[in-house]
């Protein structure tokens, strides 16, 4: 996009410019040199010299998109500014009025077959653009000197009917081009979801993260289906990509089958980064408990065991997730077992080993706000593989009560109560009893100070064998389960896209 906007403005300020320079061709040929100072011609060379601006900021640097927004609409607004005042020094005998309506008319219609855009941008950069337009029109020819028209004429010089039919016009040049844009930003989106990575075809958009955009995929020859991340294309900085390549890297490395599994990791011909994972068709841990509420003592416990599981290995081989909570936790069917647990998004994991530290900031609070330990909050870099069984505790309290341990209206409130806040039980919170023992271990995890959880994963998993087994969560309940609710669960997927437990990165040395 922000090439495309470049590549606008060198066009646009290339035809303002030949048409300057013919001008000054003539006035030179006809011996009229003074007319070089005169006030439409600096102001012809203002307006493309507006868009000359947006070429420069465009092609230089990365720039964030909505900077470029902004900067385009500057620029149009400036240089259509400065078109419609040199208007105002054009004798009205050669229409100024149409002249920069036909060539502000053919500058917006082109910049939406050519500029991605979608049709709300569109129509509203083609608004702003028709105030200029409409207003300098009825300056014209209200201010206009009328001693050249001849006399037949005069009397129909209305600035007010000439403005009102500059609007009508700038009106359907605002329809044709939103109708233009419509019609190209959806091939364009067509064509984007149905592009091809290598041996993959990505058919349908799934979600979307801090880093990445997930898509649903097949392999070409193996038709096996597959979900691929692409790291999103305005968020490729050189450190962006370093932590992109590290998050598949370190994935890859993991083989536990709580584990999301990594096929293969890519790039585009036009530099897009991807990587390809098994495709877990199932429900996040957040969406179970949107469509079904608090989930049995039983449930719980299977769920959790699975994703302490995968979290002996990552910590095993010094990786901490830094990021565990619902929404990355997928529950699926795996070998005609139902409620398969699979920890995914590995994209904050933090290396215990001193080569990991170049890509993790240093004191950068990152994770998900209700899911955050003490620690991360006040000491980032003291964060360990106890801040994951923290996040695990929220996790099961969030199963058992189904709401988080914390919720609150800010980021600042939860951070507030993580850090001083012993939160209720269980049990009170969900008006239902939860065994002792396990209701216990849950309170564990969820202590202020690391030294008083447990002291690893497989501690964890050790007490949860020994708690007092509640009710065991069989294939048979959880078949049931999903009989019950897959179909809501299917419904509620799109619902679920925007929630409250978004993941945050805030660098505590810049602020």
């Amino acid at each position: 996009m922000q090439r495309r906007v470049a590549l606008f403005g060198l066009v646009c300020m290339s035809l303002g410019g030949a048409f300057l320079g013919f001008r000054v061709v003539v006035s030179l040929g006809t011996g009229h040199s003074e007319m070089l100072l005169h006030p439409s011609m600096v102001l012809h060379l203002l307006a493309a010299l507006s868009l000359g601006v947006l070429w420069l900021y465009c092609r230089t640097g990365r720039r964030r998109s909505q900077d470029v927004h902004l900067a385009e609409a500057l620029a149009l607004l400036a240089s259509t500014g400065f078109y419609t005042a040199m208007a105002a020094y054009i004798p009205l005998m050669a229409r100024p009025d149409f002249i920069v309506l036909s060539a502000l008319h053919y500058g917006v219609v082109g910049r939406a077959v050519f500029v991605p855009s979608s049709p709300t941008r569109t129509a509203a950069i083609t608004a702003l653009v028709g105030v200029p337009v409409v207003v300098g029109t009825f300056f014209t020819y209200r201010g206009a000197d009328l001693s050249g028209l001849p006399e037949a004429f005069r009397p129909e010089i209305q600035p007010a009917q000439i403005a009102a039919g500059a609007a009508v016009w700038w009106g359907l040049t605002l329809a044709l081009a939103t109708l233009t844009t419509h019609v190209i930003y959806g091939l364009r989106r067509e064509i984007r979801q149905a592009r091809q990575l290598g041996q993959y075809t990505l058919e349908e958009k799934l979600g979307e993260g801090g880093m990445g955009i997930v898509y649903r995929a097949r392999h070409a020859m193996l038709r096996r289906p597959t979900a691929i991340k692409l790291l999103a294309p305005e968020k490729a900085g050189e450190d962006t990509i370093a932590r992109f390549e590290r998050e598949v890297q370190l994935t890859a490395r993991l083989t536990h089958p709580n584990t999301v599994t990594v096929f293969d990791y890519g790039r585009t011909p036009d530099g897009i980064f991807y990587y390809a994972m098994e495709l877990l068709d199932g429900a996040t841990l957040e969406q179970v408990v949107e469509v079904s509420g608090a989930q049995p003592p039983g449930r719980v416990v299977h769920i959790i065991r699975q994703i302490a599981s995968a979290l002996v290995e990552a910590h095993s081989v010094g990786l901490i997730h830094r990021d565990i909570k619902p929404a990355n936790v997928i529950l699926c069917q795996r070998g005609g077992m139902p409620d398969v647990a699979k920890v995914v998004d590995f994209g904050l994991v933090k290396q215990l080993e001193p080569e990991g530290a170049a890509l993790t900031r240093t004191g950068a609070i990152t994770g998900t706000p209700m899911y955050l330990p003490p620690e991360a909050i006040q000491a980032p870099n003291k964060v360990d593989a106890r801040s994951d069984l923290y996040a695990l505790g929220a996790v099961a309290y969030y199963l058992l009560v189904g709401d988080h341990v914390f919720p609150g209206k800010t980021v600042v409130e939860v951070c507030s109560h993580h850090v001083r806040t012993v939160p209720p039980l269980p049990s009170e919170r969900a008006g239902a009893p939860v065994p002792f023992d396990l209701e216990a271990l849950v309170m564990s995890c969820l202590e202020k100070n690391p030294d008083r959880r447990p002291a690893s994963a497989t501690e964890l998993l050790d007490k949860l064998d020994a708690c007092t087994r509640p009710k065991p969560w069989s294939r048979a309940d959880a078949m049931r389960w999903w009989e019950v609710h897959g179909q809501r669960f299917r419904e509620a997927r799109t619902r679920s896209n925007a929630t409250v437990s978004s993941t945050i990165a805030i660098d505590l040395l810049h602020r």
